[in-house]
């Protein structure tokens, strides 16, 4: 499978990106816990049929010391019991920041609150921030297919 469009050799993707690029690393550096950010990309990417970005989340978070029950069980997280109650309130806060459309509502009440719970404002800043991201770079992917199954860990 080919790309329908080279990112890497496109001026435009390069000015476009680059910055965009420099804010993801802005949300990797945030003190949201490290753990968390993986297993929300994981769960974002997995929601929006992203393969490149699940290839790479599952790649970064193994290397990262996460065990592979815990990358396997994101996708049905609220039946497993490996997780914390603050990644599960985190997961939960991705799925319905990712599912905007489906829920008509966004992020509701009670979901925040549960996330409040475990998170401070500055964690809580970057946990929405990393789940826009996600959602913004997976549709990046999904419409130009980006081919998955090759990402190396630290690549970008």
């Amino acid at each position: 499978m080919d790309a329908r469009l080279n990112y890497f050799d496109s001026v435009t993707a390069g000015k476009i990106l680059k910055p965009v690029m420099t804010a993801g690393k802005a949300v990797k550096d945030s003190p949201l816990p490290a753990a968390t950010q993986e297993l929300v990309a994981l769960r974002v990417s997995q929601i929006n049929g992203c393969a490149v970005c699940v290839d790479m989340h599952t790649k970064e978070a193994a290397a990262a010391g996460e065990t592979a029950v815990r990358l396997n069980l994101v996708a049905v997280w609220r039946e497993a019991t490996v997780f914390t109650e603050a990644e599960r309130a985190a997961l939960a806060l991705a799925e319905e920041g990712t599912r905007v459309a489906d829920a008509a509502v966004g992020v509701g009440d009670e979901v925040w609150a549960n996330a409040a719970k475990y998170y401070d404002e500055e964690q809580l800043t970057a946990l929405v921030i990393m789940v826009s991201f996600m959602n913004m770079v997976n549709r990046l992917n999904i419409i130009t297919q980006q081919p998955a199954g090759d990402y190396q860990v630290g690549q970008f």
